[in-house]
């Protein structure tokens, strides 16, 4: 699609493409024939023969196309594929395992390698964030609350917020894993039956060859860990949306405070310079949030396994993970290009003639004198402002409550509060 350059990622994409999940297939059959084979299940050298055609077999997706439509799940058509290709071998591919073991086990392979791209991605994020909010930790500016100038910040403070959720996300990350990466081996309903009295020795062999967990209860009808990890990815693509929804807003033109990314022209307004890797970071946390409520769909699995609960994750999940990257990789390319525009930052403190002080302004006088007379001195100067625009809150409360040194009062740097002092380098609290 012509939108690929937005909202996909080619690495992402190859991960999760048809290619990479017919290779995972086969990585699965092969750890499945040669743990039989060491323990007896079919024959040593059939195992070794089967192992080595299902790790380099190479077969055309497009040509299974047909056969996985018939059959409702895209690993019998493969599992097809390879008995062919094992010619005399071919009554010991695949036994005793059902379709969607050989299924799930892949997804699983392929989600592993994802995951590590896309943990990868984040904590450079999280670095380049930290290094920003370091460097900017002193530069004042407005904050805002419901689109309102609100009081002093700092864009250190501003950025440290962006950051302290995605340092969860990590930490959610490798709590998720263990509950996520493990081998699906029970055979058609969940038994195991077929694999005889060593099934769960011989799950152990094969989750031991593909580095994965090995869980007793089948989870072919229990898709809690799939659904949470579709959650997991919402959680980051919304987080990254919230840093577009603030670049957009703080990059609009009667704005101009904070500059990221290129911009995109408009072609009949060559002035413009559109906020487009921003706006794609909201429209990828909309996506995503919508596909992870259709994913938490999955987890109504009737009875031991439902087609129609699988098609939903089939057609939802590698979506969600290809935007997740593309998404982090924008993140990532704005983060870098972060710039603060200072010119704009002080015509914005002097338009607001130091209103946002006003809390500032009240929580002083009130050290002095009972707070509901401070606060009608802070209304009455305010009052004053708006009447008269060479007013500022300085000027007035000066002539209000003479004796004090309002300047300094009332500078901005000396009002962004504690949070001015984050360690912009530590861990979330």
């Amino acid at each position: 699609m012509l939108t690929d350059g937005l909202f996909s990622d080619p690495e992402l994409r190859a991960l999760m493409g048809a290619e990479a999940q017919l290779s995972t297939m086969g990585r699965v059959e092969a750890a499945l024939a040669r743990a039989q084979g060491m323990r007896g299940i079919i024959p040593a050298d059939s195992a070794d023969r089967i192992a080595k055609v299902a790790r380099s077999i190479a077969l055309d997706p497009t040509a299974l196309v047909a056969s996985a439509a018939r059959a409702g799940i895209p690993a019998q058509a493969f599992v097809a594929a390879l008995k062919d290709a094992c010619g005399t071998d071919q009554a010991f591919v695949h036994y005793g395992a059902t379709s969607q073991d050989i299924q799930d086990s892949a997804l699983v392979l392929q989600l592993r390698e994802a995951l590590m791209v896309l943990e990868e991605r984040l904590a450079e994020l999280i670095e380049e964030l930290r290094s920003k909010a370091d460097a900017h930790a002193d530069l004042v500016l407005p904050a805002r609350t419901r689109f309102q100038i609100a009081a002093p910040t700092t864009l250190g403070a501003k950025i440290a917020v962006w950051r302290a959720p995605l340092l969860r996300h990590l930490e959610r990350l490798s709590e998720l894993r263990p509950r996520l990466l493990n081998l699906s081996l029970h055979g058609a309903a969940g038994t195991g039956a077929a694999f005889g009295p060593d099934a769960a020795a011989l799950r152990a062999d094969v989750a031991r060859d593909l580095g994965l967990g090995a869980p007793e209860v089948p989870w072919h009808a229990a898709r809690d860990a799939i659904a949470e990890l579709g959650g997991w990815l919402s959680l980051v693509t919304g987080s990254l949306g919230k840093i577009g929804a603030d670049l957009i807003l703080l990059g609009q033109s009667e704005v101009g405070e904070i500059h990221a990314g290129t911009g995109g022209g408009s072609s009949t307004m060559p002035q413009k310079c559109n906020p487009v890797a921003a706006e794609a970071l909201v429209s990828i946390a909309r996506l995503n949030a919508g596909a992870s409520g259709t994913l938490q769909g999955s987890l109504v699995h009737a009875q031991e396994r439902d087609g129609s609960a699988l098609a939903v994750e089939w057609e939802i999940l590698p979506d969600m993970l290809i935007r997740t990257g593309a998404a982090l990789r924008l993140a990532l390319d704005l983060s870098r290009s972060l710039t603060p525009n200072p010119r704009r930052i002080a015509e914005t403190f002097a338009a607001d003639r130091g209103a946002m002080l006003a809390e500032a302004a009240g929580f002083y006088l009130a050290r002095h004198m009972p707070r509901a007379e401070a606060q009608r001195i802070v209304a009455t100067a305010l009052s004053d402002m708006a009447s008269d625009s060479r007013e500022t809150l300085t000027s007035a409360l000066r002539r209000l409550q003479p004796g004090h040194d309002w300047t300094n009062i009332l500078a901005p740097e000396q009002n962004t509060g504690p949070g001015n002092d984050i360690n912009m380098g530590g861990e979330a609290t």
